[in-house]
C-alpha cells in the first residue's frame, strides 16, 4: 500500500495522475537525447518530457517495484525495464540558448484557475497586440491603395512596370483558358490536382506523442514503386530504427502500389516549411511550385507539417492542456524531424533522404544536427538544401515591435501571450474571414512585420499564397525567437555572447562579432553532418545568410562539406520559394544538387 501511495506521489509530480484510468499512469521515463526525456504511460502513450530529477525518480521507483531484492544488479534492472532509459547518463542542463521549457503540473483546481487567468489576460493583451499590428499594416498600405485607385480612375495600369508583368498576364490568360475555377483553398491535394498530380495525407507520431501531418505528393500516372520488402511487410534495415524514433501511422495501402511507368524506385525528398507557415507554401505556384517541380523531376516528395500546425493533435493531451504547448525550436528539431525522416526511409526502402528546408525549417535542422543535440540524424540525410537559412539575425530584429517583445520578461510574456498557442485568434480569422480578403490581409500583415514585398511574385496568386499561414505555434516557440533570453538576444541560433566573441570585418567592411575558438566557441557540427547546399537571399532583412556563408568559407566548420552556395542578391526572404523566376534560379539547382549527391551515395 505504501508503495502505491509513493507511485501516486510521483505521478502527481509528473502531472500524469489525472489521465483516464490506471492505464494512463506514468510507467517509465525514456531518454531521447542526453538532456531530453519523454514519459511512457502504462498503455503505451507518450507524454512530453519532465526534468531529469523527476525522470530518475520515476525509473528508480519502477525498478524498486519490479525488483525489490537489493541484490539485483543495475544491468538486470535495465533489462527488466525493457528498453534503454539511460536517464542517469544525462546532464542536468542544456546550452544557454535553449533554456528548459516550463513543466506544468497536474490539472489540479489551482492549475485550472491559473490557466483560466492566463487565457483571459493573454486573450485581451495578445489581441490588442494583434490589433496594433493590423492597424499598422493597414496604415502603411493606405498610400499604395489610394495610388492604385487613382491610376484606375485615370485609366492607367496600376501594375505597369512590374518586373514580370508580361509573364503575370500570360499566366492569368492561361488560367482563364483552362477554365479551371481558381478557388482559394487550404488543401494541398487540390493544388496538386490542378496540375495533374495528387497528394495523400499520412500521419506520424513523435516520440513525445504529437501527431503530425506528412503529405505525400506524387504523379498518379507514374506511381513510385516501393520495394517488395516494404510492400510485403518484411523488415528493411531502417524499420527497427524507425520504430525506435517514432511510431508511424501510414495507410496500409500506401506501400502496395504497382510499379510506375518508368520502373524502379524514386529517391525520397522531404520538404520542411518556415515560421508560421505550413507545407502548402511549397504547392501554391501551380507548375512552378517547388514540390511539384521535384515530382516532375523524378523524386518521391514528402511535405512535413511541424507540430500543431492547423490541427493540434496529441495521443493523450488536449488543446486546453498547457503541456500541449510546452515546446520550442529544439523540440521541432530533435523530435519532429526524426518523426518525418524515419517513416519515409521505412516506407521507401532508401537508407537516406534529401532534405529541403526554408527559413525556420533550416533552423530546426541546424539545431537538430548540432553536436550537443541529435547529430546522428545527419547520417540519414544525403544532402541538406537550405533556402534562406535562418541562422543569424538580420537588421529587422531592431524594429520597434520586435524590441518590445524582447523587453518582456518570461513571466510577463506568459501573461501577455498565454501558456497555449500564440495569438490563436489568427486561426479563428482564418476560418471565418472570406478567403480572398484573408489572403490580402495576411500579405499586408507579413509585409508590414517582415519587410518583404511581392515584386517578384505572381500577384494574381498572392491571396492563394497566404491561405496556408499562419498556423498554430506555441507561445514558447515565439518566446524563443523574440523573447529576451534566446535568439533575439544572441542573434544566432547556436552561438551565445558567453561562448566567446572575436571582432572580424565582414564583406561590407563593417565590423561584426564572430565566435572565437580560443575563447570557447568553435565548430557546431561534427563529421555526421550531411552535405550542405545554401541559397542565400541577399535583399533579406529578416536573416543574414551571408554571415552563415562566411562561417563555412572561413573554415569554422571543418567537418561540413559545403557542396553548393548561391547568393541571390536581389531576392527577399520568400522569393526563394515564390518568385516567378525561382524555378530557373533555385529549383533547377536544387534538383541538380540532390541528383549529384544521390549518385555519390549510390556509388558508395
Amino acid at each position: 500500500m505504501a508503495g502505491r501511495e509513493t507511485e501516486r506521489d510521483i505521478e502527481a509530480d509528473l502531472g500524469t495522475e489525472h489521465l483516464p484510468g490506471d492505464s494512463g499512469a506514468a510507467f517509465k521515463a525514456l531518454s531521447v537525447t542526453h538532456h531530453d526525456t519523454v514519459i511512457e504511460t502504462a498503455d503505451g502513450h507518450r507524454l512530453p518530457g519532465v526534468p531529469l530529477s523527476e525522470a530518475k525518480k520515476l525509473n528508480a521507483l519502477r525498478s524498486n517495484v519490479a525488483s525489490p531484492a537489493p541484490s539485483c544488479s543495475s544491468e538486470d534492472k535495465k533489462a527488466e525495464e525493457g528498453g534503454n532509459t539511460t536517464i542517469e547518463m544525462a546532464p542536468a542542463f542544456t546550452d544557454p540558448l535553449f533554456p528548459p521549457v516550463p513543466v506544468y503540473g497536474p490539472a489540479t483546481p489551482l492549475r485550472r484557475l491559473q490557466c483560466a487567468v492566463f487565457r483571459v489576460t493573454s486573450g485581451i493583451l495578445s489581441l490588442s497586440f494583434l490589433g496594433v499590428v493590423v492597424m499598422g499594416a493597414i496604415a502603411e498600405s493606405l498610400p499604395e491603395f489610394l495610388l492604385r485607385r487613382w491610376k484606375r480612375v485615370t485609366l492607367e495600369d496600376p501594375d505597369q512596370g512590374r518586373l514580370f508583368r508580361d509573364i503575370e498576364m500570360e499566366r492569368k490568360l492561361e488560367r482563364e483558358r483552362n477554365g479551371q475555377p481558381d478557388e482559394l483553398k487550404c488543401d494541398i491535394a487540390y493544388y496538386a490536382q490542378r496540375v495533374g498530380l495528387d497528394a495523400e495525407l499520412l500521419t506520424v507520431e513523435t516520440e513525445d506523442g504529437f501527431l503530425l501531418d506528412l503529405w505525400h505528393v506524387f504523379d498518379p500516372q507514374n506511381l513510385p514503386y516501393y520495394p517488395p520488402e516494404v510492400q510485403d511487410g518484411e523488415k528493411n534495415e531502417d524499420e527497427d530504427e524507425a520504430k525506435e524514433h517514432t511510431r508511424t501511422r501510414l495507410p496500409r495501402e500506401t506501400g502496395k502500389r504497382p510499379n510506375g511507368k518508368s520502373g524502379g524506385t524514386r529517391y525520397p525528398v522531404l520538404l520542411i516549411h518556415g515560421l508560421l507557415q505550413s507545407a502548402g507554401a511549397y504547392c501554391v505556384n501551380d507548375e512552378d511550385s517547388l514540390a511539384f517541380h521535384l515530382v516532375r523531376s523524378g523524386y518521391d516528395v514528402f511535405l512535413g507539417n511541424n507540430r500543431c500546425g492547423f490541427n493540434p493533435r496529441h495521443t493523450v493531451l488536449h488543446y486546453s492542456d498547457p503541456r500541449m504547448w510546452a515546446w520550442n525550436i529544439r523540440q521541432m528539431g530533435i523530435l519532429d524531424l526524426p518523426a518525418f525522416i524515419f517513416p519515409i526511409l521505412s516506407l521507401t526502402g532508401y537508407p537516406k533522404v534529401a532534405l529541403v528546408a526554408h527559413s525556420q525549417g533550416t533552423t530546426q535542422t541546424f539545431v537538430a544536427l548540432a553536436k550537443q543535440q541529435r547529430p546522428d540524424l545527419g547520417e540519414k540525410i544525403s544532402v541538406f538544401c537550405a533556402l534562406a537559412p535562418a541562422v543569424y539575425a538580420g537588421p529587422l530584429i531592431n524594429k520597434f515591435y520586435f524590441k518590445f517583445m524582447k523587453l518582456i520578461p518570461p513571466s510577463a510574456f506568459r501573461i501577455v501571450f498565454g501558456i497555449h498557442a500564440f495569438i490563436p485568434f489568427m486561426l479563428l480569422m482564418h476560418r471565418i474571414v472570406p478567403a480572398k480578403f484573408y489572403g490580402e490581409l495576411g500579405y499586408r500583415v507579413f509585409w508590414f512585420l517582415f519587410g518583404w514585398s511581392d515584386l517578384r511574385w505572381d500577384r494574381g496568386l498572392r491571396a492563394r499564397f497566404f491561405q496556408f499561414a499562419p498556423v498554430y505555434v506555441s507561445a514558447e516557440a515565439m518566446r524563443w525567437w523574440l523573447g529576451r533570453e534566446c535568439f533575439a538576444k544572441h542573434r544566432c541560433i547556436l552561438s551565445t555572447h558567453s561562448a566567446g566573441e572575436l571582432e572580424t570585418r565582414g564583406s561590407d567592411g563593417e565590423k561584426e562579432l564572430a565566435e572565437s575558438p580560443e575563447r570557447g566557441g568553435g565548430a557546431w557540427f561534427d563529421n555526421r553532418f550531411p552535405k550542405l547546399a545554401l541559397w542565400v537571399t541577399g535583399a533579406d532583412d529578416l536573416v543574414d545568410g551571408r554571415k552563415l556563408v562566411r562561417r563555412f568559407e572561413e573554415g569554422r566548420e571543418p567537418e561540413v562539406d559545403l557542396v553548393w552556395k548561391s547568393v541571390l542578391e536581389e531576392y527577399e526572404h520568400l522569393d526563394v520559394i515564390w518568385a516567378i523566376d525561382a524555378k530557373k534560379r533555385v529549383f533547377d539547382e536544387v534538383v541538380d544538387v540532390i541528383g549529384t549527391c544521390k549518385e555519390e551515395e549510390e556509388r558508395k
